[in-house]
């Protein structure tokens, strides 16, 4: 647990340059040659976790460690493991995508890391979408000695809200995340990501289909609707829109959303259907809308839903962003009149 901060004026940064459409993705201020903070007093097992967010859809390519000691001159020593994961609620990560197990780090520099083997031929490759957060945790091996042993870094300028998180010991063997504000710490893990932003158009096939609860429908009689907007690809679209301007005669609707394939949605709401959901590549968001027909209803009940991608990401084949359901006003026996005497 963390128990001492010394402030270390450090050398400049060292690392792999990113390539042209790599974007090193950071929460912490630190630059070359600027100021930050030795942290120790972590024990084996407890980890340190920065909470970034993709400015694009690409694939995370390597992460970032600031390793220092007092004199920047301690070698290098080997950790348990650099883990990168999909984001839950903070302060707790949510899924493992991906284990660097056993990470070299080198005092006083920018530690990167792109390869998963010593050999170098096993890329780190994470798919990210645009406005997607991911986690980013180092764990400890042993206990750095402290005013002595290199250890993790953070800024000096201020801790981000909701952006750094602590896996701390309680007791034997009882581990816990916090906000890493809860002990104290003042500044920022450096801890970064690289993203290669995809080049070239971002295409995401988003596509929307509907159905009633009943071939027709009764005036003044309950009638639903099951919506579903789900994502072909071949890139995530993170800020989709979705309306859906209920017909006059459609009253009082009320609908739930449920999410599947990583995406996310409002889980309920009452009138109207205007949010924006996230759709990575395989995701869908189904709503189940209930309502009750007027008694005055006649003719044609008309429903129409739209999906609009939004961000830098454009569909492929927007004929199939909206649909429209008519239903004719029934009277009353669907048994037989959907032909099931037969």
């Amino acid at each position: 647990m963390i128990r001492h901060l010394i402030v270390a004026s450090l050398s400049a940064l060292c690392c792999v340059p990113a390539g042209a459409a790599e974007v090193t993705v950071r929460n912490d201020s630190l630059e070359a040659l600027g100021t930050a903070a030795i942290v120790w007093g972590f024990v084996p097992g407890e980890k340190a976790g920065s909470w970034l967010t993709s400015p694009c859809n690409g694939n995370l390519r390597a992460v970032q460690v600031f390793w220092r000691s007092p004199a920047g001159t301690s070698g290098q020593t080997i950790h348990t493991a650099i883990d990168i994961h999909r984001a839950g609620t903070f302060p707790n990560p949510g899924a493992l995508a991906l284990n660097i197990s056993g990470p070299v780090l080198t005092d006083g520099v920018l530690n990167e890391y792109r390869y998963l083997d010593e050999n170098q031929t096993i890329p780190i490759v994470v798919p990210v979408a645009a406005n997607e957060t991911v986690v980013v945790v180092f764990e400890f091996d042993t206990e750095p000695v402290e005013f002595l042993d290199p250890s993790l870094t953070r800024d000096t300028d201020g801790n981000t809200s909701g952006r750094n998180s602590l896996y701390a010991r309680l007791g034997p063997g009882n581990f816990v995340w916090f906000n890493s504000a809860t002990f104290g710490l003042q500044g920022d893990w450096i801890i970064r990501a690289v993203i290669d932003c995809a080049a070239g158009p971002q295409l995401a096939d988003v596509g929307v289909g509907m159905q009633a609860s009943l071939a027709q429908y009764l005036a003044g009689q309950p009638l639903g609707y099951t919506i579903v907007i789900d994502n072909a690809g071949p890139v995530a679209s993170p800020s989709t829109t979705i309306v859906d301007i209920f017909p006059p005669n459609y009253q009082a609707p009320t609908w739930t959303c449920l999410a599947s394939g990583g995406a996310s949605c409002i889980a309920s709401g009452s009138g109207n259907i205007t949010q924006t959901v996230n759709l990575p590549v395989g995701g869908a968001v189904t709503y189940s809308v209930n309502g009750t027909v007027a008694g005055a209803a006649t003719g044609l009940l008309s429903n129409t839903v739209t999906a609009v991608v939004g961000g830098s990401v454009s569909d492929p084949m927007p004929a199939n962003n909206t649909q429209t359901l008519e239903l004719a006003a029934g009277g009353g026996d669907f048994v037989f009149a959907n032909g099931f005497e037969d």
